[in-house]
């Protein structure tokens, strides 16, 4: 996140300067004043400073696209899980209907159409993740709402829409939490896979997918042209999953109290 921020301070180079006389340079090359760190691609540019940059964008449509899909799926959850009858039945064929397609064959159809951008990739992945917010939600509010903290809501005179934001969101704080850690590491790595397909942010903007692709018709002699991006991408998903990992165990209390092995 921090190399993210401060991109233009941490990078070398700008990650679209192009230096033909020293393209496909190895890790730890000499320039003319700075060093290569990881090498330099086809272009002459250097891997390192595009790296820096590619992690701003990826975190960038993570942090996005879990923002909209989350309050998206949070507001419909809700109502539906509360209100129940034709708005529930309503929310849940939508959600029925979207998890029904391949995240892969529907990015492939969209991105077609309407073409690659990162407005586009970003509004494919919350049309594609609200569902998940939505079914964890309703499922929350099916089984909190039955409580007695409601019936006492209620009872004094407590609005159906103040009951829901007073009482029942905040219960479903832990669970929404430890999900969108878990669907941003999921996004990354999709927007990676877009890039690697040619259907994510197009050249010269610098992002790993885009990188790694680029890397593919040098692998066996200029390794380090996609082994870079590619344990990026591992790394960051990897600690994405692990911050899910804490989150679940610090704010569910049966892992607290060592009741749950």
């Amino acid at each position: 996140m921090l190399v993210a921020l401060f991109a233009p301070v941490v990078a070398p180079f700008n990650p679209n300067e192009q230096d033909l006389v020293r393209r496909l340079q190895p890790p730890g090359s000499s320039g003319v004043s700075k060093i290569n760190l990881l090498g330099t691609d086809q272009l002459g540019r250097d891997i390192f400073s595009r790296l820096v940059f590619g992690a701003r964008l990826s975190i960038f449509v993570a942090v996005v696209s879990v923002s909209l899909s989350l309050g998206l799926g949070l507001v419909l959850g809700l109502q539906s899980g509360y209100f129940g009858g034709w708005i529930d039945a309503v929310v849940m064929r939508l959600v029925e209907l979207q998890m029904s397609f391949p995240f892969i064959l529907l990015a492939l159809a969209v991105l077609a159409v309407i073409g690659p951008s990162i407005t586009n990739i970003i509004l494919l992945f919350v049309i594609t993740s609200w569902p998940i917010y939505a079914r964890t939600i309703r499922g929350s509010v099916l089984a909190f709402k039955q409580t007695s903290i409601i019936e006492s809501a209620r009872a004094i005179g407590r609005g159906d829409q103040g009951i829901l934001w007073t009482y029942v969101f905040p219960n479903c704080v832990s669970s929404l939490a430890v999900i969108a850690s878990f669907e941003a590491a999921r996004i990354i790595l999709m927007e990676s896979a877009l890039g690697f397909l040619g259907l994510g942010v197009q050249p010269p903007t610098a992002t790993w997918g885009n990188m790694i692709g680029d890397g593919r018709e040098y692998i066996w002699s200029e390794w380090w042209l996609g082994t870079f991006p590619g344990l990026a991408i591992m790394i960051t998903v990897l600690a994405m999953n692990f911050l899910g990992d804490a989150a679940r165990d610090y704010m569910d209390p049966t892992l607290k109290d060592g009741s749950n092995p």
